[in-house]
Formats: structure tokens, C-alpha cells, sequence
């Protein structure tokens, strides 16, 4: 799948319907966004089966907010509704390609229930 412009209007359902959501928060001003937007790009052409999303933050701030961005480029990886992916800066294609084949292969239910021992060791 292509590009997917992201705006509070339609995040929620796209993260809902979709296993995997890979986001590039940005702004039209950012040198380093530029640079890292035709890698973006060109590594979704390789997962049509994921759905990558631009969030500019300039435009939806909102967003940026409910995910802290305080530095971009921000990639943010969803899997099942959840963050299991957060780095500022620019990523290689190498990278990128690394980390979402690392994102595919994860377990799910694990990774819950990670989250659910963590939880319960801060709440004592």
C-alpha cells in the first residue's frame, strides 16, 4: 500500500483495522525530514501489506502531542494497537527494512503479557 496521509480523523480506525502501522511524524520545514521522506517511501513499495502513515505535525498536533514527538523525523510503530517502536531521527533504508521485518516477527502475545508484569510490578 502507498502512503497514508494521517490526521485525527482518521488514526483511530487505521491503526484499529490494520496489524501493523509504521508512522513518520514531520514537518514541511524539517531538512532532516526531507531527507528521510523518499526512504520512507520507497520502503513502504517493499510492505504492501503494512500501512505507512504521515502524520505532519505542524497540521496535526493533536497527534504529535498524544505521542510526545519532541524532536523530528519520529518513527512510531504500532503492532495490534501497540508502540513497539519509538526512535527520533533519520533511519536508514537498511534500517527500516530491519526493524519492520523485527516488528513482523514479533510475538504479540508476549509482548502483552510483558506489559501486563510490568504493570503489576509498578503497581506495587
Amino acid at each position: 500500500m502507498a502512503l497514508v496521509t494521517l490526521t485525527e480523523e482518521n488514526f483511530e480506525k487505521t491503526v484499529t483495522d490494520n496489524d501493523i502501522v509504521i508512522i513518520d511524524f514531520w514537518a514541511p520545514w524539517c531538512g532532516p525530514c526531507k531527507s528521510f521522506g523518499p526512504i520512507f517511501e520507497k520502503t513502504s513499495e517493499q510492505f504492501p501489506d503494512i500501512i505507512f502513515g504521515k502524520v505532519n505535525t505542524e497540521e496535526q498536533q493533536g497527534l504529535a502531542g498524544h505521542f510526545q514527538i519532541r524532536s523530528i523525523p519520529t518513527t512510531v510503530i504500532l503492532k495490534e494497537q501497540i508502540i513497539v517502536f519509538n526512535q527520533a531521527g533519520v533511519l536508514s533504508e537498511e534500517a527500516l527494512v530491519d526493524i519492520v521485518g523485527q516488528v513482523q516477527a514479533l510475538d504479540m502475545d508476549k509482548v502483552r503479557k510483558e506489559i501486563e508484569e510490568q504493570q503489576a510490578a509498578q503497581q506495587q
